[in-house]
């Protein structure tokens, strides 16, 4: 059975043509989202310094650190599959909120007890990679209910700019937290913030979902999978997301580590220069749907991927100390930028190219791809990082990932005017 009906339903609530701004349902949860984006950047910043600082971690360490908090992405197609046969589309959400604020709250604890490690770190890192996996998978039936297909972008916009918002603040709020009160203690806000955004989504009515059809769970799976690679929209933004998150993942292993040893800045020399960089993710969130507008979907897709990912191959050229910060704060503002051009857009394509009944497991089956190639891409950039060194390895992800252009090239998103010319 197909879950249109309860789409339209939901549709019949909040009308279409009123601004996002009005539409209720959603700005309850985008409250949850905001407060949870500003937490994000504290544990964003304070786990790999833990790592780097305090248990004096490597390459290959951090590297696996961040392979570890992905690698539960591969389980993403299985959980979708069975996310799909629920009617309520509320409680995976609110369960995995609660499971990331218990594995933040660990550090703290582990701390006061002087039981921190690298294997506590991983332990964290795949819980909180196993929260994500089934938020990230339950969250598009959802998105579809508070919101309706006119608003696709304008609410995407809305989200991207609050997490470039905390982007900007967060980085040097967490930076001034870490330093106060020691990183493993300012994670406790994080954990707070997962609390609010479960409480937030609890608010919101939503209608109950129809399910997936009474149909074995490999059959569903397997159609999960045939829908996602026959769809010519969505095999193509698979093929370019994935590529880009092999690229950006091999530097963001990295790139904590190549600031602290390599251009010898503080944790609240870092905050701000990822906070100032963020001012980029924030003007690109802004004028996404403008740029989308005037050139096409498509073709704000197709920039935004290689405004992504070219400009880390400026990091070649920092040197240590202040000069260093302004071209990390650089880089970082035109890779935001881009990231936001891709996907607000990208993601308003794929809601509105998805058909209803299929939206988890396809969910699952693009997250277990796109997100599960992230280890792989962190763990390449550990390991060829400590047999070499870490410039070339960043100059290098950063050619790879603007290849992620061809598979646009090759396809009919490049000629997208508009996501409401898409039916499902």
């Amino acid at each position: 059975m197909s879950g249109h009906g309860s789409v339209a339903g939901t549709a019949k609530a909040v009308r279409a043509d009123q601004p996002v701004r009005r539409n209720g349902r959603f700005l309850r949860y985008w409250f949850g989202h905001a407060t949870s984006a500003f937490g994000d950047q504290v544990s964003t910043l304070a786990m790999p310094l833990i790592a780097a600082t305090t248990l004096h971690a490597g390459p290959g360490q951090l590297g696996l650190l961040t392979a570890v908090l992905w690698t539960p992405q591969l389980l993403s197609l299985l959980v979708g599959t069975g996310v799909d046969r629920l009617h309520r589309v509320r409680p995976p959400l609110i369960v995995a909120n609660l499971v990331q604020c218990l594995a933040v709250a660990v550090v703290p604890v582990a701390a006061v007890f002087g039981a921190l490690s690298m294997p506590l770190l991983y332990a964290v890192g795949l819980v909180l990679g196993v929260g994500e996996v089934l938020y990230g998978t339950s969250y598009p039936r959802f998105f579809v209910r508070i919101v309706p297909r006119a608003q696709y972008v304008a609410a995407n916009s809305l989200l991207s700019t609050t997490t470039s918002a905390s982007n900007i603040a967060g980085p040097a709020l967490g930076g001034a937290l870490i330093q106060l009160l020691t990183a493993p203690v300012a994670m406790l806000a994080d954990a707070l913030t997962f609390l609010v955004s479960a409480a937030a989504i609890r608010s919101v009515p939503v209608d109950p979902a129809d399910g997936a059809a009474a149909e074995p769970y490999l059959l569903r799976l397997r159609s999960g999978v045939r829908y996602l690679r026959g769809h010519r929209y969505l095999r193509a933004s698979l093929g370019c997301s994935t590529t880009m998150n092999l690229a950006a993942f091999m530097v963001q292993a990295l790139l904590v580590l190549y600031a602290t040893r390599e251009l010898r800045l503080g944790a609240g020399q870092i905050g701000v220069a990822l906070g100032v960089g963020a001012v980029g993710g924030l003007v690109g969130a802004t004028v996404a749907g403008r740029i989308a507008r005037l050139i096409g979907t498509g073709r704000t897709i197709a920039a935004g991927a290689v405004l992504y990912c070219l400009p880390s191959a400026g990091l070649a050229l920092a040197t240590p100390g202040h000069p260093g910060m302004v071209v990390l704060a650089s880089v970082e503002a035109l890779s935001g930028f881009g990231v936001m051009l891709f996907d607000i857009n990208n993601n308003a394509m794929r809601a509105a190219a998805t058909r209803d009944d299929m939206r988890a497991r396809v969910s699952g089956a693009y997250s277990t791809v796109n997100y599960g190639v992230r280890p792989l891409g962190a763990l390449v950039g550990g390991v060829v990082a400590a047999r070499t060194c870490i410039t070339p390895v960043l100059v290098a992800a950063a050619l790879l990932g603007s290849l992620s252009l061809l598979w646009l090239a090759a396809s009919p998103v490049i000629r997208l005017r508009t996501v409401t010319d898409l039916v499902p």
